[in-house]
């Protein structure tokens, strides 16, 4: 079962559409394996202010790490002419820890920090801040680390909207049994996703019209884990499932993928990060939704906020969060519920997933039917 931490708070001073977070320029020349846990993308700096490192955490809990905000992040500090550097940990705490030493030691002034955990992340945080570097928490809030600040989307929002469309999905089905596969337990926004959605789901278990199924967390994100975990889900429940509340798209498919080695009928199962798998088994009836959610406008958060802290200005932020009894000034974006209706208008038109990245194989014509093109 996932740990509960308390809630946070949010106060928004404006619309976060009224943000002004815009970046000059896309261009880069600077490009880097994803596969080694030491890549970076290094770029020159001519304002002799210090450089900026973005540790990313790995490629398990999500494949935009690489695909998205390293190329976002890299854009935006490249196009401000900013040294930076920006390297994945691969699931290494202490290969993040290493990478943060090296950054700190090449004159690091602000590190955009994804931790892999409380712990380690928080022993980051202390170091920098020992060596007078700023951190911004990225995506990811660092419980009890004190991050200058922390730049990420709604995530109790994000939770919200899975419950939500799953309870649409099963919309019709007397007393169905809700398995809830859950992100990592050392993953604080893996608790704010399930803050979210089981705010929706427990008062449908308590009035009797839904009925709780397994119920357990994924460590450290892994696909091949959740699969394990579901299959044990299906064993001990005689294959009585009726809908998955799965954190996120990955999980989704070890959901999918188990229903299928057992030529099991599809439900509902729910997903997140609007992946170009998620979307096609969305199209083919698999899964009922995604949650979206922009990373370009994350990343161009995040990296005007470094910019700004390395240009000694106070970023802009649009509310706080309460981390352990600490105001950290925030930037919370607006997550979106994806389903088949409004691909098209979500990450189609946001740029974030091209029709080709989509509409490949058996795929193709689901995508025509869907108005995809």
């Amino acid at each position: 079962m996932i740990r509960r931490t308390p809630g946070f708070t949010v106060g928004i001073a404006a619309a976060v559409a009224a943000l002004a977070f815009a970046v000059a320029g896309c261009g880069s020349s600077n490009k880097s394996s994803s596969s080694s846990s030491a890549s970076s993308t290094p770029s020159s700096n001519t304002s002799g202010k210090g450089s900026i490192a973005v540790l990313l955490p790995d490629t398990k809990s999500s494949v935009r790490w690489e695909t998205q905000d390293r190329k976002y992040l890299d854009q935006a500090f490249t196009a401000a002419g900013i040294k930076h550097t920006i390297v994945n940990a691969q699931g290494d705490p202490a290969t993040q820890a290493s990478q943060a030493d090296q950054a700190i030691t090449n004159g690091a002034k602000v590190i955009l920090l994804v931790d892999l955990d409380p712990g380690s992340g928080a022993a980051i945080i202390k170091k920098a801040h020992n060596q007078g570097v700023k951190v911004i928490d990225y995506d990811r809030l660092t419980l009890g680390g004190g991050a200058d600040y922390y730049v990420s989307f709604d995530n109790t929002a994000v939770g919200k909207l899975q419950g939500e469309g799953l309870v649409k999905c099963l919309s019709g089905k007397q007393s169905p049994v809700v398995a809830e596969l859950n992100g990592s337990p050392t993953d604080n926004n893996a608790t704010l996703f399930a803050n979210g959605y089981n705010s929706v789901l427990d008062p449908k278990y308590s009035a009797g019209t839904f009925k709780k199924g397994p119920n357990q967390s994924v460590p450290d994100w892994d696909n091949q884990k959740a699969l394990t975990i579901f299959e044990q889900m299906l064993q001990q429940t005689n294959n009585k499932i009726d809908g998955v509340l799965s954190a996120n798209d990955g999980l989704a498919n070890s959901v999918i993928s188990a229903l299928n080695a057992r030529k099991l009928p599809h439900i509902p199962v729910t997903g997140q990060d609007a992946t170009a798998q998620g979307i096609q088994h969305i199209l083919a009836g698999e899964q009922c939704m995604t949650v979206y959610k922009a990373v370009k406008k994350e990343a161009e958060a995040a990296s005007q906020a470094a910019i700004a802290l390395i240009k000694g200005q106070t970023p802009q932020t649009n509310g706080t969060v309460d981390n352990k009894g600490t105001k950290t000034p925030s930037v919370l974006l607006k997550p979106v519920a994806v389903t088949k209706t409004n691909i098209n208008d979500t990450v189609i038109k946001d740029g974030f997933l091209k029709a080709s990245d989509i509409c490949v194989g058996k795929y193709a014509s689901l995508c025509k039917s869907a108005g995809i093109s």
